[in-house]
């Protein structure tokens, strides 16, 4: 067990200092998706209201905007929202979000600055460390321009603004492209601290199991009832038909993937803090679980997988060649088909339900609220179905993929 255990610690520190630097990259959402998010909600906003009548500025609401709702949740975030309330300030109703700080590390110019979000006031204020100032926009931070701004880039042409200047600018123009340079962002941002969180559960979890079974070796307890038939049928009929003899030498690495995933799918599905961050649906997060995968399938691999790979046996010799290619190209698209098998699965389950809660306040009609409640409802519970499913997805191909590369082929 402490095998098991020193394993899941090791592994929890990669993954928590590997998706900083992988989500500098991968920050951006995928764009088909938000604009097919923006196109259905404004065709659900053209059925709700078939005519407009001209009113005057002051009397038209603004519309709900679903897709900013969806996309914020998507997406990343320097703070971990828990919820908003209104307040009169002025004879007016300002709307106050509540919101843990994370901390922020970021390195720009040779320096490493350190401080924790909260700085920033939600984006209204910028954070001047030595000779860097920072900027927090659309949950990204850049550095200010020579004004002390953001720089817009407007087709070719560049438009720099001071601070409060690009504020406005940005508010009127959400989607406007900011030309600003980044640091290299190292912070710990909400999914990180999701997955420190889950880190931490699972070590207590199973540290726990393990000093249990020490004093108690009968008939398991409590949680530990109720997840060692999880353990026990992941290695029996998931793991060892794969790997045979080799299960040892593997099942501390797959069962770690297993419940770090299915850990993260479960949390992900509550609607409050500490839940509600999409860990397992941001790209970053599965590119690195299947960058893991690769290494455990390549660097594992016996003279047999090699040789099948580069110079097939069995086949006439003009047909080596290709074959070579075929194999290369499957040593890539293995694990980028994991990748986006469990970001796309856990991404689309978020989207729809928000999308069906979306409806109440598209429609803005309490009329649309019971349907909409019993279709998120069934969701909830089909993607908790859907979270056992992808871990368990993700974990037998994984052991599918690393019994290919270690197996012993017997040759006449």
């Amino acid at each position: 067990m402490k095998k098991y255990v020193w394993f899941l610690l090791s592994l929890c520190v990669l993954l928590t200092f590997a998706i900083p630097v992988c989500a500098q990259e991968t920050e951006t959402q995928p764009q088909d998706t938000a604009k097919q998010i923006e196109e259905s909600s404004e065709i659900a906003q053209n059925i709700a209201e078939p005519t407009e009548v001209a009113q005057p500025e002051a009397v038209k609401e603004e519309k709900f905007d679903v897709t900013s709702l969806i996309m914020g949740h998507i997406k990343d975030s320097h703070v971990w929202h828990i919820l908003d309330y209104t307040k009169e300030e002025n004879g007016q109703e300002v709307e106050v979000p509540v919101a843990i700080p994370l901390p922020v590390i970021v390195f720009a110019n040779g320096h490493l600055d350190f401080f924790m979000s909260g700085a920033f006031h939600h984006g209204h204020e910028a954070v001047t460390k030595g000779d860097n100032t920072y900027i927090l926009a659309n949950d990204k931070i850049y550095l200010a321009n020579d004004k002390g701004g953001l720089t817009f880039q407007n087709g070719e042409a560049t438009e720099a603004m001071e601070f409060h200047e690009s504020l406005e600018y940005l508010e009127a123009n959400a989607e406007a492209e900011i030309a600003n340079e980044k640091p290299l962002d190292f912070s710990i941002t909400k999914n990180v601290a999701s997955m420190i969180l889950v880190s931490i559960i699972l070590l207590i979890v199973f540290i726990s199991f393990a000093k249990a079974y020490k004093k108690n070796p009968g008939r398991p307890k409590g949680l530990q009832a109720f997840l060692e038939p999880i353990f026990l049928y992941v290695r029996d009929d998931v793991i060892y038909p794969n790997l045979g003899e080799k299960t040892d030498k593997f099942l501390p690495y797959l069962m770690t993937v297993f419940f770090f995933i299915l850990f993260n799918n479960i949390l992900g599905l509550i609607p409050f803090f500490p839940g509600n961050a999409n860990v397992t649906g941001n790209i970053a997060v599965t590119m690195v679980l299947a960058i893991f995968t690769f290494l455990m399938i390549n660097l594992n691999g016996n003279k047999d997988y090699w040789h099948h790979t580069f110079w097939m046996p069995g086949v006439p010799v003009f047909v080596k060649p290709i074959l070579a290619v075929v194999e290369l190209m499957g040593i890539i698209v293995k694990p980028v088909a994991l990748m986006i098998r469990l970001f796309a699965n856990i991404s689309a389950g978020h989207i729809i339900i928000l999308s069906l809660v979306s409806l109440i306040f598209i429609f803005q009609t309490i009329a649309v609220a019971p349907v909409s409640v019993i279709f998120v409802l069934f969701m909830d519970c089909l993607e908790m179905l859907v979270a056992f499913l992808q871990a368990y997805i993700f974990t037998m191909l994984s052991a599918v993929f690393i019994s290919l590369a270690v197996a012993e082929h017997k040759h006449e």
